[in-house]
């Protein structure tokens, strides 16, 4: 992704989310917003098995402006065998490492990183980016949650299933690091 480009979806962003939170529409110039950017190959977490992820790439971009973040997800080089099948993807707080599905941690909970006891597990605490396979073996997942996630060595995590409303989606598959 060029400079420019960055730019100007992050100014394109941030204006958009401050449109959606109720800030006054006649902004000059919003607050410098925040993006990471991931492009890569993903790592195979059950590397004892051949699994349809297994030569994808996945990009993902997370702009955050003031208490919002924007995620969005393209996996591309999915195996075409799985087309219309949904997967489960979660951004979590630790790295991605190749072969140890674990490394990754738990999913990103906003009430876990503030202490909230008991947690609430839900797509506006969390980073949910599920999808569905296209006949082209690609994948594409975007969504808007209001907090900005805490920087560190992260990673989305593509799960075997969608997710359920408990937050769970089966095992781990594959992983894109995210680092900010």
């Amino acid at each position: 992704m060029t400079a420019l480009l960055r730019n100007t979806l992050a100014v394109v962003v941030a204006t958009t989310l401050a449109a959606a939170s109720g800030a006054p529409s006649a902004v000059a110039r919003p607050a410098e917003p925040q993006v990471v950017t991931a492009h890569d190959h993903l790592r195979d977490l059950a590397p004892a098995a051949a699994g349809p992820l297994d030569y994808a790439r996945a990009s993902a971009v997370l702009v955050s402006h003031d208490d919002s973040t924007l995620a969005i997800l393209q996996v591309r080089g999915i195996d075409r065998s799985v087309a219309g099948r949904s997967f489960g993807a979660h951004l979590h707080v630790g790295p991605c490492v190749a072969g140890d599905g674990a490394a990754a941690g738990p999913h990103y909970n906003t009430d876990t990183i503030a202490g909230k006891v008991p947690p609430r597990v839900s797509p506006s605490t969390e980073i949910w980016l599920d999808f569905t396979v296209s006949p082209t073996g690609a994948g594409n997942a975007l969504t808007v949650v209001p907090f900005t996630p805490q920087p560190g060595n992260r990673s989305i995590v593509i799960h075997e299933k969608p997710t359920d409303h408990h937050g769970a989606a089966g095992s781990r598959l594959a992983c894109l690091p995210l680092s900010w």
